[in-house]
Order: structure tokens, then sequence, then C-alpha cells
């Protein structure tokens, strides 16, 4: 067969599998040329790619197809051994087993295909060089995941919870199709030619046409798009966000706290005059869609006398999507708890940092079971939670007054879905405390939550050795051995400081944060804050004998990792815009460098063996070094200092003392996790 024909039958089979519009005729014909394809293989070798390469096919032609960890890996692929994933464009229609377990020639159709997708990632497409360059580009950025999936099985439940699941997966799915329009990914799905699955995959995966990984961030050339236009987000008018500038512009504007608000959109009429329209207006048919599949939700639980507080905040979450007033479904939501669901669920626009301004709140699923492991945690915390409030107010100084605070702790969460603005290109959100706007928020009788089933596979624990062994001395990798407890502990209580000292919420005469500092710059002072108290408070808690001096010390030194890890992803997306963890993972481990508490021994073995050149963390030194660090960042929040922060972090963002080159040679090694979602009912 010629390499025309064959990229011609790839291109069919692709628009088969992956429902693109073709019609009756087109359709007839393409099932026609792959009958050939099939007809001239005799028998389909289901050992040509092992399990690494059989995902990574499967990533490149956009399958919601996922070969499964096993202790000893089998040469060959099996039906057991696959798993079908959820929020793909083909995940209902992509039948690979028949009901006797079997493959069906539609699995056989694409496995041809993605050994072909692994052998040329082109196959075969009669493009120019140019465009071929791109697609290479697209194909490099889909390779730098290490495909990781979030498996939970549902099949053993009654018929009650499998139609409850059921209608929270429908409501994930019109919560993806709502945030793509917030991305302004559905206006770059029309563009993608049908034929360029590579960048259909890229596209879907990352949530728009740029890179999102390391390595291929830089690279200009990297699009899932053909040119070099930049796509407009869906929350301000096209024509505005020509100008590198327009947030500043916005900000700037005498109406602007009304445009800026964070649940509305910024629209022109036919004059150029600019508008904010609640989002219920502005996404009117989506938004009415969710609310009829949460009321579908909430009713699957009714005569559940265990899931009453749930099914309440599902109502009060639907009425949410029609009026766009969330403060009645927060008020629900934060009645709920350990102890009175099973579940946890989180449906709402929440966070800011995915748009150019970071005014605006995406809209998000947090769909997870509780993990009962939490109530021992907030036994333990609860009681001293006052007392945390009061030492961070006294250390923030004045203008800043301890409040009042009686924040539920965090609830364990094992994750069943991401959705919208949860699901991220690389690597998932570990914990959260919300809400951020309204009187739950300001009174702190927010929810913090931290997700206990991340980064627990076999896969992320081998990964996450690996790259230690590079980074740091045999001792201070030994500190790292336990992968759950110390970075649980961090999110804990990063969470829970969210709602302590000068929050988002907290004004300095009269102005909030984002008004203080800029969206970016404030969605990075607030994490540093929270990710400084999660070391600041580790003495304090040995101390209370909430936690031993063995977990404090280990906690320390996740923490260092978990910065590391956060460098290594650069300090600006692809747009330009602040990456708020890797920026303060930079600040305080400057700080740490300057003070002593962590140094660079370039003459030193890292543990692996190979690496010449290793950090060595001095605990002696820790704790003062942690103090200034947390003073500092407190006072600014205090005094909403925006010169103070801005010096501070190009002190350590931009200078000298992090050897960045080193710390993303050595932590890009290998592939970064990029999480997948399976639901089986």
């Amino acid at each position: 067969m010629s390499l025309t024909k064959k990229w011609i039958v790839c291109a069919a089979s692709m628009a088969l599998l992956l429902g693109a519009g073709c019609n009756k005729k087109e359709e007839v014909k393409a099932q026609e040329e792959v009958a050939e394809v099939t007809a001239e293989v005799q028998e389909v070798d289901l050992s040509q790619l092992d399990r690494n390469a059989f995902n990574r096919a499967a990533m490149r032609l956009n399958l919601p197809i996922f070969w499964l960890y096993e202790e000893t890996a089998s040469k060959t692929v099996r039906p057991e051994v696959l798993s079908t994933l959820n929020f793909y464009p083909t995940t209902e229609t992509f039948v690979w087993k028949d009901a006797d377990g079997k493959f069906t020639k539609a699995f056989y159709d694409a496995y041809a295909l993605m050994v072909e997708v692994m052998k040329d990632p082109t196959m075969g497409a009669q493009i120019d060089d140019g465009e071929k360059a791109r697609r290479l580009k697209v194909v490099d950025e889909l390779d730098q995941a290490a495909v990781t999936v979030v498996a939970s099985d549902f099949s053993g439940s009654d018929a009650a919870e499998k139609a409850f699941v059921a209608s929270m997966l429908k409501v994930g799915k019109s919560i993806d199709a709502l945030y793509a329009k917030q991305t302004g990914l559905d206006k770059v799905m029309e563009k993608i030619p049908a034929d360029d699955v590579l960048s259909q995959s890229m596209a879907r995966r990352n949530w728009g046409i740029m890179p999102e990984s390391p390595k291929m961030k830089p690279d200009a050339g990297c699009r899932a798009l053909a040119g070099d236009a930049k796509i407009a987000v869906g929350v301000y008018p096209e024509s505005i966000q020509q100008e590198a500038d327009f947030c500043t512009k916005l900000s700037q504007r005498a109406d602007a706290e009304k445009l800026l608000t964070p649940f509305t959109v910024v629209v022109a009429d036919e004059k150029g005059e600019l508008r904010a329209e609640p989002y219920s207006t502005y996404f009117k048919a989506e938004m009415e869609q969710i609310s009829a599949d949460l009321r579908a939700a909430g009713k699957a639980l009714a005569g559940n006398e265990k899931e009453v507080a749930l099914q309440k905040y599902l109502f009060a979450a639907a009425d949410a999507f029609e009026t766009n007033n969330w403060d009645p479904a927060d008020e629900a939501w934060a009645s709920m708890n350990s102890t009175n669901s099973s579940w946890y669920v989180r449906v709402a626009p929440d966070e800011v940092y995915w748009e150019p301004c970071s005014r605006k709140a995406g809209f998000h699923m947090t769909f997870a079971r509780i993990n009962p492991e939490a109530l021992a945690w907030q036994e333990k915390l609860t009681p001293i939670q006052q007392d945390m409030e009061d030492r961070l107010a006294k250390v923030a100084g004045k203008p800043y007054k301890a409040r009042k605070v009686s924040f539920h702790l965090p609830d364990f969460i094992d994750i069943v879905t991401n959705s919208g603005d949860d699901r991220d290109a690389f690597g998932a959100t570990i914990g959260q405390s919300l809400p951020n706007w309204g009187p739950v928020a300001n009174e702190g009788r927010g929810r913090t939550v931290a997700m206990s089933n991340l980064y627990t596979d076999p896969d992320s624990l081998r990964d996450r050795k690996t790259l230690a062994q590079s980074m740091f001395t045999a001792q201070d990798t030994a500190l790292l051995e336990d992968a759950t407890g110390p970075g649980l502990l961090s999110t804990i209580i990063h969470e829970a400081a969210h709602n302590l000292g000068p929050a988002h919420e907290y004004k300095v005469k009269g102005k909030v944060d984002d008004e203080l500092f800029g969206g970016g710059l404030a969605s990075m002072a607030e994490e540093l804050k929270a990710q400084t108290a999660a070391i600041w408070y580790l003495p304090y808690l040995v101390e209370k004998g909430v936690i031993s001096q063995e977990l404090a010390t280990k906690s320390y030194a996740d923490s260092i990792y978990w910065a590391f890890g956060h460098i290594s992803r650069g300090m600006t997306n692809a747009e330009g815009r602040i990456q708020p963890y890797s920026q303060l993972a930079a600040i305080q481990i400057g700080m740490m460098l300057e003070a002593g508490a962590l140094t660079f021994e370039a003459d030193t073995m890292a543990a692996n063996g190979t690496d010449k050149g290793a950090f060595v963390i001095h605990m002696d030194k820790m704790v003062a070094c942690v103090d200034n660090m947390m003073k500092e960042i407190a006072t600014i929040k205090a005094k909403g200092d925006k010169d103070a922060l801005e010096k501070l972090r190009v002190k350590h963002v931009e200078g000298k003392e992090i050897p960045f080159k080193l710390i993303e040679e050595r932590m890009l090694r290998l592939p970064k996790t990029s999480f997948v979602y399976s639901v089986k009912l």
C-alpha cells in the first residue's frame, strides 16, 4: 500500500474512532477502506507495544484507553489489563471489548494505528515541512506526560449509588464543556483539522493550544494550531485581548470593581462599551443543563438518611447555576463534613489562576469519597485552630488583627474524578480551601481538603525515588522514603493556613489583595503565605504533641522536594504569566540557601552515585530560617506592601543563587504525571 493510501486510511480510521464530523457517504467509504486494511492484516501481533509505549500511543491518538500497572509486566496487551478512561471524545463510543471480554475489531484497528503512530508520528501525512515540524513538536509535548490513572470501581454498588455516580459523571462532562467555553477551547477545537488527531489530543489535555510541559513551554513553535495567533479566553471581549496590558487597563477603569467581579463575563456592546454580564446569563444553556444534572444526582439520593447534607448541597448548587448567587450553595456546602456524608463534592466557579487577569472564577468539579482518616486529624487540630490564628496574627503585625476562626479542618478525600479547572495537563491539586469569596470565606467557615489518593500509585512512587536520589545525598533522600505522611501533613497545614492570617478577603485601606497586588501576584503571595505556614507551624505542632519530631523533619524535606518539582516547571507559563507555585517555591528555596538551611555541595555525590553535586538540608538552621520567611510574607500581606513583595520576588525568582538549570535538568529527566480518570459502574 502506498504511503499516501496508508495516511488516507489512518485518517479515516481516526475519524471513525474519534467521532470526527464525516457525513454518511464519507463514513461508508472510510469503513470500506478500513475493512480493506483489516483484510490485509490477517493477525495483529499484540506484543509490538510495551505498556509505556501503549499508553503514550493512546495519548497521541486521543484514545480513551489505559494499560494498568502490573507487578510483573506483561509483554502482550490483554483485555483484563485495560481500562476505559472518562472525559475523552469517544469514551462512550469506542467499544474495545465485547460482551465476552474479548477484543473487538475496533480495538485491533486502533492498535494498528497505535503501532503506526509510534513508528511515524505524522503517519505519512502529506503535509509541508513546516507543518510536519509543528506536529512533531506536538508529539514531543504529548510525550512529556507520564499518564497515570485514578481508577474507581462502583460495579458492586447498589442501583441508587450507581445512579448517583452516573449523574455526577454527567455533571462533570457538562462542567468540562462550560470550562472549555471559558478558556476558549471550544473555538480552538473547531479550528483544528479533523485529521490532526495529535493536535486535538494536545488541546484537549492542555485546555488550549499552548504547551504546558516544562520542556516545551519555551518553544514558540509548539502549538496545537498552526500559525501564531493567540486564542482569546471566553470571559473578556476578544477585541481587548489583543493588547498585552489589557488586564491593567481594565483594573484602572472607574468601573473596574463591577467589571472584574469573579462570577461575570466582560462583554462589549455594538459601540464597544463594556459591561459585566452574570455567568448564569452569558452561559445560560450550559448552566441550566448542569442545574438539571445536579437535581438528578440529588434525586438519586432520595431516602438515603446518611446523605441528607449532600442532597441539600446538590439542590442548592443547582439553584446557584440558575441564579448566579453562590452564597446559599456555599452555606450548604460548608455544612457538610466527614461525619454527615461519605462523599465530597464541590461544583462551582472558584479559582482564578487559569485566565490572564486572574480575576474570573473558573468552573470545576471535584468528585471524591471521604477518607475516614481525616477524623483523627480533625480531633487533633480543631482545639488549637484559634491559637494558630493568634500566632500568625502576631507575626503579621499591624494593621492585621486576629479574627475568630472556626473553619473545618482538612477532610481527606479520595478523588473519583476531576472536571473543568480541576483537571490539569500535568499533576493535580493536592489540597484546597474554599470558597474564596462571600460570607463563608469572610467568616472563616470554609472547608479544607487534602487529596489522599494522588501520587500514591506504584508508577509515581518509583519516579519520586529516582528523582530524589538525583537531588539529595543518601542521608537526606532517606527522609523522603515516606511519600504519603509528610506530604499530606504539609497539604493539611497549607490549606488550613488559607483560613488564617491576612487572606484573600482581608482589606488594607478598603482594598483586597487582588486590588493591592494585581491578580497573579496576589495569588502567588497567598500561596506563599500558606506554603510557608505549612513548615512554620511544624515546631509548634511538635510542642503541642500533635506530631512527632520525626514527622516534622520528614515534612521539611518533603516540602523542599515539592519546591524543586515546581521550580522545574518554570517561573511563567507559555503566555508569560506568573506560575504562583513555581515562584513561591523559588522564593522559599532562595531564602533557605541564603540562610544556610539548605546548601548545594558541588563536590558531593548525589544518592544515585552518578550525579556530582547534591543539595544538603541543615535542620539545625531550618527553624530560624522559616521564622524569618513567615514574618516577611505575613507582614507583606498584612500591610498590602506590593513593593516589598515585588522586591522579594525579583531577588529570588530572577536572582542567581538558585541553580535553576540544574534543578530543571534533573527533575525533568522523567515525564511529569498526567492524571486520567476511569470510573467503572
